[in-house]
Parts: structure tokens; C-alpha cells; sequence
């Protein structure tokens, strides 16, 4: 009895744990909440009119919300496929990619790289097919057969760049011969593209093709050393093409000129986006906070500054720190190397862990470069959660940490990676009420084992006390509903 009372104990704790481990709640108090108290408190009544269009309501602006929270971004700084992915695997064995980031990607493919014309070239009718190909291989072999069809077709060149090519030199050669057919491309659509509603979208690819070549072509400058190349490249890309600032190729520009120590450059970028009216970035964030630190971390010592206390520069250095630490709590560990790097994703979600792994991935480096900036932030670091209301209602700076970024996250970074979970989930109560039964059954199982004899003593005495006890309440029952009565009479005084 001991025995399987304990295995089942057992049993329930480990699915407990799993369950509270995959969804983040535990099993045993969503099935009370859900199936129990409405059968021992009655529902309440929900069926009006009213009632129902507020539920309804409620429910919609809940999920708008937590849509806007959760959306995720193309990562500016993605790595190439078949340069970078591909070799870690080869060296590894793991997928650094999930299926869902990979899903996402080939999504945004369809979305820049296709639209209604490619019917009518047939070059570009295989591209479409292709971009829908789970298999590289295939993808690999769609771009040959497009390249036999047209010799001028951009979109297979960029195809082979991200996944055929096993080296960034090699990449830079396929996104060359990319560059010189979609520019080609891109001025015929131009002249067109006020003839027809066809030949407008045909544009808008082409220029997405284009832009894209591009900017890829100055992170291949980046990662072969040719910096002031890259910069100009970004520089002029974004001159050309001022609305497309959604694609935040200023991360990009930002990063190169952080590697060439230009400082004040990096200042005047962080002048134009870092706004109040612009959405917010790990990369503009921590940017804004590093260039602060720089200012004073070479001499700041925290013995000295809880002697005199904090200078003016001190003081918005770690302001700054702890606007940025809000903004993302997840980045300071990948700093302070407190969690180890990963590659990062393809995608990641803004204030997410996926977000802190892609910019610790390329900053770390910056942050290591000036002098004191990591003991700065070790030393400041976690004041921030001091500053923010908790449960997190409401922010300090910014809205509220969004609660969805968990599974988002889960979604996007591969199985072996630890994700950081902000703010830390405290264990439910039937986590710890389940794990101190199964150890007191398993020990009970245990002396049962042992000494079975001692055992049968203890259970029989156990048993005849609780029998004598309860025969001595039922004794007593009559005496205090006589107390009661007596005392209710008022014929009883202390």
C-alpha cells in the first residue's frame, strides 16, 4: 500500500512539474479553477446581453494586446544560412534554427521576394515555388533551374548567397551578381510602375530586392574587415531609401561604427532614432547607455562612490543603465557572462530573450573594448527591479514587461538553450504539496520495508488513538451543546 501510494505520488509530482515547466501553471489548480469551482460554487450568471458583449470585448482587447506585445521582428543582424548556420551544425551536430524561425523566414521571402507578376517571367515563377520549399536542397536546385531560365535573375542569386554559399567571401560574390541583375531590374519597373496596379507591386519587389542586396552586401564588408566600406554602404542605402526605416538597417550602421570606436557618430545616430515617438530597440537602448559609461567608467569605483556619493555623470550613466535594463532585463547576463551565447535567431521578439541573445551576440565585444563599462553594469545593474513596481502592473519608462514573451521565445531559440524567464515564476503550492507527499509516502514505503513489524505496531496505535479520540469527541458532543445552551441562557458566569 506504501508502496504504490508513493509511486503515484511520485507519478502526479513529475507530471506537476513537467506541466508547470511547458505551460508555466500548474495542472492540478487550472482543472480546480476551471472544472471544480464551478461545480461547488454554481457559475455565475454570464447570459445577458451585456455581460456577454463586455466578456467578449474584454477578451478581444486582451489578445490585440498581447498580439502587439508578441510580435516579432526579422533580426537586423541575422546570420547567413549557409556560411554561419550551416557550420555550426557541421561542427556541432545541433540545429541553431527552429522550424518556426525557419517558417518565419520563408514567410517574409514570399512577402519581399514575390508578387501577382512573377507569372509571367519564368524565371521568377520558380523563385516562388522555391521560397515555399522546406528542403534546402530543393530551394538550392529551384535557383539553378531559375538561373538557366533568366542569367538575370536577382532573387536565385540571393538564394544562393544565404544557403549555397559556405563562406562570406563566397556569399559576396552571389550577392554581387544579385546587385548588378536587380539594379538592372529595378530602373525598367521604375519607369513603369505608374502604368498599371500590377506594375506598382512589381516595383515594390524589386525595390525590396534591391535594398536587400544591399544591405546584405555591407554586412558582408562588415564581417571581411572593410568597415568604412560597410558604413558607407549603410550610410547610402539609407539615403536612398529614407521611409524604409522599418527594416532598422541603423542597427546595423550602429554596430559597424561602434567597431570603429567613431563615438560621435554613434551619438548622432542615437539623436535621430532614439525618439520618443520611434519604436525602441536592446541595440538603441543599451547603445544610449554604453556611450554614458564610457564617460565615466574608467574611473568609477563603487567603494569611492558610496563614500561621496554619485557625480552628475555618474548619475545618468546609471540612469541610462537602468532605462536599459528595464527595457530588456534579460541583455546583463550575456554582458556579465553570467549565461553562456548561443547564435542567434532569424527573428526575436523586442524585450524578449531572443532579443538580448542576437545583441550581447554582436555588443559584447564594444562593451568589453571600454574600459570599466561591465563593472559598471555589474555594479548597477539590478537596481533597476528596486525601481519598478511589482507584480509589474505598470512600468518606470516604458509600458508594463509583456507576459507572452516566454513562449515566444521558446519558439524561437533551440531546445538547448536555458531561456530567461523575467520576472521568475514562484513554484505553485501543488508543486510543493505533491513533492512532500510522494517523500513521505516514499519514506513510509521505505520503513515499511525495513522494519515491518514496527511499522504494524505504529499503524495499530495510530489507528485504535484516532478511534479513542474520535470516541471521546462524540462523548462530548452532548456536554458543549449544553455549555452552549447554558451560556446562550446567560445562566453561566465566569
Amino acid at each position: 500500500l506504501t508502496g504504490t501510494s508513493s509511486l503515484i505520488s511520485g507519478l502526479i509530482f513529475i507530471f506537476e512539474w513537467w506541466y508547470f515547466r511547458k505551460y508555466g501553471t500548474s495542472f492540478i489548480e487550472q482543472v480546480s479553477v476551471s472544472h471544480l469551482r464551478p461545480l461547488i460554487g454554481g457559475a455565475e450568471n454570464t447570459n445577458s446581453p451585456q455581460a456577454t458583449f463586455s466578456a467578449t470585448s474584454g477578451e478581444n482587447e486582451t489578445s490585440r494586446q498581447s498580439l502587439s506585445e508578441c510580435k516579432v521582428w526579422r533580426n537586423p543582424l541575422n546570420l547567413f544560412r549557409g556560411a554561419e548556420y550551416s557550420r555550426y551544425t557541421w561542427v556541432t551536430g545541433k540545429e541553431p534554427l527552429t522550424y518556426y524561425d525557419m517558417n518565419l523566414s520563408a514567410q517574409d521571402h514570399q512577402t519581399f521576394f514575390t508578387c501577382e507578376t512573377d507569372s509571367v517571367r519564368p524565371s521568377d515563377a520558380v523563385m516562388q515555388k522555391a521560397w515555399r520549399e522546406r528542403n534546402p536542397q530543393a530551394r538550392i536546385k529551384a535557383a539553378y533551374q531559375a538561373l538557366e531560365l533568366n542569367n538575370d535573375c536577382a532573387t536565385a542569386y540571393v538564394l544562393l548567397a544565404e544557403e549555397e554559399a559556405t563562406t562570406i567571401v563566397d556569399a559576396e560574390k552571389y550577392f554581387k551578381q544579385a546587385l548588378k541583375a536587380g539594379e538592372t531590374i529595378y530602373r525598367k519597373s521604375q519607369h513603369c510602375s505608374s502604368q498599371s496596379p500590377q506594375h506598382e507591386a512589381q516595383f515594390r519587389r524589386d525595390t525590396n530586392v534591391l535594398v536587400y542586396v544591399k544591405r546584405r552586401l555591407a554586412m558582408c564588408a562588415r564581417k571581411l574587415g572593410r568597415i568604412k566600406e560597410a558604413v558607407k554602404m549603410m550610410r547610402d542605402l539609407m539615403k536612398e531609401f529614407p521611409l524604409l526605416s522599418v527594416l532598422n538597417i541603423h542597427e546595423n550602421l550602429l554596430e559597424s561604427l561602434l567597431e570603429l570606436q567613431a563615438y560621435a557618430d554613434v551619438q548622432a545616430v542615437l539623436a535621430k532614432y532614439d525618439d520618443i515617438s520611434l519604436p525602441k530597440s536592446a541595440a538603441i537602448c543599451y547603445t544610449a547607455a554604453l556611450l554614458k559609461a564610457r564617460a565615466v567608467s574608467d574611473r568609477f569605483s563603487p567603494e569611492t562612490a558610496s563614500r561621496r556619493g554619485l557625480s552628475t555623470a555618474e548619475i545618468n550613466a546609471v540612469e541610462a543603465i537602468h532605462r536599459a535594463v528595464e527595457f530588456n532585463p534579460h541583455v546583463p547576463k550575456y554582458l556579465l557572462e553570467m549565461k553562456s551565447l548561443i547564435l542567434p535567431p532569424e527573428h526575436i521578439l523586442k524585450r524578449g530573450d531572443s532579443e538580448a541573445v542576437a545583441y550581447a551576440f554582436f555588443h559584447l565585444q564594444h562593451w568589453k573594448r571600454i574600459e570599466g563599462a561591465l563593472n559598471l553594469l555589474h555594479c548597477t545593474w539590478e537596481g533597476t527591479f528596486r525601481m519598478i513596481p511589482y507584480p509589474l502592473e505598470k512600468g518606470h519608462l516604458f509600458y508594463p514587461y509583456p507576459s507572452c514573451t516566454e513562449t515566444a521565445d521558446r519558439e524561437l531559440l533551440p531546445t538547448f538553450h536555458d531561456v530567461s524567464v523575467y520576472p521568475q515564476k514562484e513554484l505553485p503550492f501543488f508543486i510543493h504539496f505533491t513533492a512532500g507527499l510522494c517523500s513521505f509516502t516514499a519514506m513510509l514505503a521505505l520503513l515499511t520495508h525495513q522494519f515491518p513489524e514496527l511499522m504494524v505496531i505504529f499503524a495499530k496505535a495510530v489507528s485504535i488513538d484516532s478511534t479513542y479520540l474520535m470516541y471521546l469527541y462524540d462523548m462530548q458532543k452532548p456536554s458543549l451543546e449544553h455549555y452552549k445552551l447554558i451560556q446562550n441562557n446567560g445562566h453561566l458566569k465566569t
